[in-house]
C-alpha cells in the first residue's frame, strides 16, 4: 500500500508536469470549466472542488475550510494530465481486461468490490439511494444497475445481482474501454475505492 509521502511525492510530479503545459490546453483536453482566468471548477463525486493555477491549489467549495484527501488530489491531477478528451467508446469491460490491471487485481477487489457486496448485497434499496447522490443514470442490467461519470471522459458502471438461498450477492464494475488510456490501472483501482466508499458513506 502506497505511503502518504509516496502521494506527497507523486503530488508534486504531476505539479511540476502540469505547470509546464498551457492552461487552456490543460482546460480543452479535460472537459472541464474554467474559473475567472486560473482556476478549473472540477466536480468529482458529491463534492465540487476548485483547482487554482499555476500551483495546483485545491478548495472544496461544497465545503469551504474541509481537508481534501491527497490521494483524490492525485488521482485528479493525473487525469488532468492525461490526453483525456476523447469520446467514451461504449465498449465496455471488467477491471481485469484493462492493459496492465492483473497487479493491481486484488486492491481492486478490497477496495471497491468488497466492501459493495458486502453493505449493498442484500440492500438494493440502500444502493439506488446512494446512487442518486452521486448522480448515477439507472441502466438496465442486474437488479439494480448504475452508470457515473467520474470524470468527463471517465464513464463507470455499478450492476448489482441480490442473492438469494441458493447464490450470493454479486456485484460487477465495467469501465469505458478507453479508461486505461486515460488513467493507470492503479489509479482506475483507487477511482472505484473512492465511489464506493463514498457510496457507502452516503448509505449510511
Amino acid at each position: 500500500m502506497a505511503r502518504m509521502d509516496d502521494y506527497k511525492n507523486a503530488k508534486q510530479i504531476a505539479i511540476e508536469k502540469l505547470k509546464r503545459d498551457d492552461f487552456n490546453e490543460i482546460i480543452r483536453r479535460s472537459g472541464y470549466e474554467s474559473h475567472k482566468k486560473n482556476g478549473i471548477t472540477i466536480p468529482f463525486l458529491d463534492r465540487v472542488y476548485l483547482v487554482e493555477c499555476p500551483d495546483f491549489n485545491f478548495t472544496d467549495k461544497s465545503n469551504k475550510g474541509k481537508e481534501i484527501p491527497i490521494q483524490e488530489q492525485v488521482l485528479i491531477l493525473h487525469y488532468l494530465m492525461s490526453e483525456s478528451s476523447r469520446v467514451p467508446s461504449e465498449h465496455w469491460v471488467s477491471y481485469r481486461e484493462i492493459p496492465g490491471a492483473s497487479f493491481y487485481f486484488s486492491a481492486f477487489l478490497k477496495r471497491a468490490v468488497d466492501p459493495l457486496k458486502k453493505l449493498f448485497g442484500q440492500n438494493i434499496s440502500g444502493f439506488r439511494e446512494a446512487s442518486k447522490h452521486l448522480k448515477g443514470s439507472p441502466i438496465d442490467i442486474g437488479d439494480a444497475g448504475f452508470e457515473y461519470r467520474i470524470f468527463p471522459s471517465v464513464p463507470m458502471r455499478i450492476i448489482l445481482w441480490k442473492g438469494d438461498d441458493e447464490f450470493p450477492s454479486e456485484i460487477t464494475i465495467l469501465f469505458d474501454n478507453i479508461t486505461g488510456e486515460i488513467l493507470s490501472p492503479e489509479d482506475i483501482a483507487w477511482m472505484a475505492g473512492m465511489h464506493a466508499y463514498r457510496l457507502i458513506s452516503l448509505s449510511q
